[in-house]
């Protein structure tokens, strides 16, 4: 902890720099000229060395006070934003709110969450994006993001919360499996038709073949059909084009109404881990915390 003795005088000795004389950074200070010289006096005493070169005309940085003037900057910053945050917290959620999610998961599971946080706050403006690409949340200037895997270690700037993994589960539509049959095996898998997700560099995302607890299998298929888009290869599945490997979050409500059956249950599997991620340097803001308290509940993976 800083002593508050090595406060003195730092914002007085800042606006003379500042200012370049004692009567101006009075002036902004709404203090005399006397009471800041004095004050620079006594820093300058209490540092042992001497800050501004004084001449007739105008107050001139040493070099020890250059580098002191860079630091004091610096503190003072610091100090400003701690205030910030902390009138912040005892706030409303307010503002404009930047938010990045993929795109079908965002919007099929993270949207309808952000309507509902509109509707509690009224005073919030969200500025959602939906992208499937990495975004980088310093440069593009995004407060919190959910994401769909992830580097194994997060810059210093970003928090990040684990909110647990995907499941991948097997499933094809009644019609298609009452034409070619229900496979009861990888092996059989393997024979029907396949609906496969396409990557941007014109490969296709493999099967996970879990045949234990431990070895899973990177199985590349040949796909009747390959496609691009998430909600677009459920379609190609539910019209009866063939099996897809899908997360569960995607197909769940399908399932429940029959227009999907999952395939082989025992091949469930994990896919990709979930993540809610922030600047660190903006987690208390209340706008910031209201979303992350929210996510983090709602899109828990158990």
């Amino acid at each position: 902890m800083i002593p508050s003795e090595r406060l003195k005088g730092i914002d007085t000795f800042v606006a003379t720099a500042d200012e370049g004389s004692f009567t101006a950074a009075a002036e902004r200070l709404h203090v005399t000229g006397s009471a800041v010289s004095k004050s620079v006096a006594r820093l300058e005493e209490r540092l042992g060395t001497r800050l501004f070169e004084r001449t007739t005309r105008r107050l001139a940085l040493t070099d020890a006070g250059t580098a002191f003037y860079r630091s004091c900057v610096r503190v003072l910053a610091d100090l400003e934003e701690a205030e910030t945050v902390l009138a912040a917290q005892r706030s409303e959620p307010v503002g404009r709110l930047r938010v990045d999610m993929p795109a079908t998961f965002g919007r099929l599971r993270v949207w309808p969450l952000m309507l509902q946080l509109m509707r509690q706050h009224q005073h919030l403006r969200p500025h959602v994006s939906f992208t499937d690409r990495f975004t980088d949340l310093v440069d593009e200037g995004i407060d919190v993001a959910v994401r769909i895997g992830g580097p194994d270690q997060w810059p210093a700037a970003i928090g990040h919360r684990y909110l647990g993994c995907e499941r991948l589960i097997f499933c094809a539509s009644p019609d298609y499996l009452a034409r070619n049959g229900t496979p009861t095996s990888a092996t059989e898998l393997s024979r029907h038709d396949a609906v496969l997700y396409g990557k941007a560099d014109g490969s296709s995302s493999p099967w996970l073949i879990a045949h234990d607890a431990r070895a899973v299998e990177r199985r590349t298929m040949e796909g009747r059909v390959i496609v691009g888009n998430a909600e677009a290869q459920v379609a190609a599945v539910k019209a009866g084009y063939g099996i897809a490997q899908l997360a569960t979050w995607l197909v769940s409500e399908d399932i429940a109404r029959g227009k999907l059956v999952q395939v082989l249950p025992t091949l469930e599997t994990d896919g990709l881990p979930l993540h809610l991620v922030w600047l660190v340097g903006r987690q208390l803001l209340p706008k910031v915390d209201a979303v992350l308290e929210l996510l983090a509940t709602a899109l828990r993976v158990d």
